[in-house]
């Protein structure tokens, strides 16, 4: 039989109670049946139920206090399908960066196109920051001095376009306020359309799309349906290989950008601007162009929406973009 813990000597009692609080939480009780070393009415056992929860309450105020810059995909993530960031979404936002937590919006979207929602999250008074291009261009918001940014290289553009005319796809760019786009009926291409509806920008439609852009650049866009588009998704990424990088930021969207060029590679760059280690990194996204920087955050967040791939990247899994999700992630692990 386990005497009463009382019996035993002081530096004895003063050892357990040591331990406790560095099991981690209150778990201990419930692992342990400390009741048969107490005598029914010791209070003892209360002290050290006490302290046992109060290192659970510790550790909970360690992990909110953890996360110093917040990464949020746009589309599929910060956005809902009409465009428009959720109420309660807007709220968490702008609490955390009362609190004095940086928000990055990080996009495959030009800066033009994330202007109107980082003016609406009120970046540029908080000092939060712009990653466009995924990962190509990082811009401080108040200021909007350009901390990184990273061009095409022009030599791979006839590759482009030349693949892009076998397939029978459409191939684009951002130029200033507008897109640049050439391929078949592309006026009336449903994803060239989908693109600039979602950064509200015109289509400006040529004959020869090598010819016609303004160089430097700082990444194209090749579109069309999801399956042949996959399939010359896998012929590109070898042929492109140490010139740049392709991949699929939606099934519809093939984006092509500079070698070494990635979200969580952007991210890199911004942590070490800010000084910050990438445990204090919080990301969410929804696309196969999220999962880099899903993997590189301290605590990577997938939407319930997302692609598979990203949710079994993600350390936690959150609502969908229609439903908040956002804000009840940065709720349970920041506020």
């Amino acid at each position: 039989m386990v005497p009463p813990i009382h019996t035993f000597p002081p530096y004895i009692v003063s050892l357990f109670l040591s331990i406790i609080p560095m099991r981690g939480n209150s778990e201990v009780i419930a692992r342990y049946p400390l009741r048969k070393f107490f005598p029914p009415s010791d209070g003892l056992f209360k002290k050290i139920s006490y302290l046992c929860s109060k290192n659970k309450r510790n550790s909970k105020r360690r992990m909110r206090n953890q996360y110093k810059l917040i990464a949020i995909d746009i589309d599929g993530t910060l956005v809902r399908s009409d465009q428009h960031i959720s109420p309660r979404t807007l709220d968490a936002l702008m609490r955390v960066q009362e609190r004095g937590v940086k928000v990055c919006i990080c996009s495959g979207r030009p800066a033009y196109g994330i202007a109107p929602h980082a003016e609406t999250l009120q970046l540029g008074k908080f000092g939060g920051f712009v990653v466009s291009y995924n990962g190509g261009d990082i811009c401080q918001w108040d200021t909007k001095e350009e901390i990184y940014a990273k061009q095409l290289d022009e030599a791979v553009l006839p590759y482009l376009c030349d693949c892009t005319r076998k397939h029978g796809f459409s191939i684009l760019t951002y130029v200033g306020d507008h897109i640049v786009a050439e391929g078949k009926k592309t006026v009336e291409n449903a994803y060239v359309q989908f693109t600039s509806m979602r950064n509200k920008m015109p289509v400006q439609e040529v004959k020869d799309f090598q010819a016609e852009i303004t160089y430097p650049i700082s990444k194209c866009m090749i579109v069309g349906d999801p399956e042949p588009l996959h399939q010359l998704e896998l012929e590109m990424v070898p042929m492109l290989n140490g010139k740049a990088e392709a991949f699929r930021s939606e099934p519809f969207f093939l984006e092509v950008v500079p070698q070494g060029i990635e979200k969580a590679k952007g991210l890199a760059v911004l942590l070490n601007h800010l000084r910050l280690q990438r445990e204090e990194l919080m990301a969410f996204g929804d696309g196969f162009n999220d999962v880099g920087m899903i993997r590189f955050a301290g605590l990577g967040v997938a939407m319930d929406n997302a692609q598979q791939v990203v949710k079994e990247a993600a350390d936690f899994v959150t609502e969908s973009n229609e439903a908040d999700g956002i804000a009840i992630a940065i709720e349970k692990f920041v506020l």
